[in-house]
């Protein structure tokens, strides 16, 4: 077994490797084409910390991966990077270990991102004059660079509590896309008149209110990939023309629509379909002036299928 290391997969995978990769994974599932079991996930209470470990197999591959994947939100106190992990890959044909991929959560990042811009290309309207932005983080970068490669927006508003990683976003994302980035004083401020909303934070209670949401917005739910976890108010996916599930079976237990079928107010019949189901051509995606939000909360199929472009490309 040969381990690569995250700077070697910073140099030899990139945003269009990601991107085409999780189509395909969408594809795949869309197709019943995918061998994926439940993601489990670990919470360390104690130190802000939580773990998940996800994999599947892209049937006809030849390898299929396991990925674990940590965020612990004391890190950045302790000088040390908030997320970490490793993808394992193993031979699709014998079981056995062929690379450990050490990226540090590298790909994972691209990935999650990759499939924000494909939830935004089949979602968001054709022009997006104004993109709000919950959370300034890392994974907040990810998202903006790759939504810019497929639907550039005119202007972005960003928010979130610390106004100094704000400032730090607006300052790193502006020079590196030329894209008009500022700063929003609140979330209300930041969702006002937004075609495109992208939320990235680990919140635990409902941040975006349906009260600011422009009746044509897209959403794109990206950070409550745990049962605890909540970015949206529930009566904005009751409100929504088109709810949209990356896996609807793991939204119904982690993501904003498990939060929805908790309160008793929604149902899985309300759920438009998953991601995958608009990518063959299934189902339409936007059809005119409509709410949508798409539940993003992050499947093995995605992790898989961009290990299967590392074996092809560096292993």
């Amino acid at each position: 077994m040969r381990v690569i290391e995250e700077r070697a997969l910073r140099e030899g995978i990139r945003e269009s490797h990601a991107f085409a990769a999780v189509e395909r994974a969408f594809r795949a599932l869309a197709e019943g084409g995918v061998v994926q079991p439940p993601p489990m996930g670990f919470d360390f209470a104690e130190t802000r910390g939580e773990v998940h470990v996800k994999g599947a197999w892209l049937r006809g591959a030849p390898i299929f991966a396991i990925k674990i994947a940590s965020g612990f939100y004391g890190n950045p106190e302790r000088g040390l990077p908030l997320s970490s992990g490793l993808v394992l890959v193993l031979d699709a044909s014998t079981g056995f270990p062929l690379l450990l991929l050490h990226d540090n959560a590298y790909l994972t990042e691209l990935r999650t991102a990759a499939a924000g811009a494909l939830a935004a290309k089949l979602l968001a309207p054709d022009r997006i004059d104004k993109l709000a932005m919950i959370g300034t983080g890392s994974q907040a970068r990810y998202q903006l660079r790759a939504i810019a490669r497929v639907k550039r927006p005119a202007r972005v508003s960003a928010w979130s509590p610390n106004s100094e990683r704000r400032a730090r976003y607006v300052g790193e994302m502006k020079e590196e896309l030329g894209i008009d980035v500022s700063s929003a004083s609140s979330a209300e401020a930041a969702l006002a008149d937004a075609d495109l909303i992208v939320t990235v934070t680990p919140a635990r209670k409902p941040i975006v209110e349906v009260r600011w949401v422009k009746p044509s917005a897209t959403i794109v739910a990206v950070g409550s990939d745990g049962p605890d976890k909540q970015e949206i108010e529930v009566e904005i996916l009751e409100r929504a023309d088109k709810v949209v599930a990356d896996k609807l079976s793991q939204c119904s237990r982690l993501g904003e629509i498990h939060h929805a079928l908790e309160a008793g107010r929604f149902s899985e019949k309300n759920v438009y379909g998953e991601l995958g189901d608009i990518v063959i051509g299934r189902l339409p995606g936007r059809e005119g002036n409509e709410l949508i939000v798409c539940d993003l909360t992050g499947v093995g199929a995605q992790d898989a299928a961009l290990a299967d472009v590392v074996w092809r490309e560096l292993g």
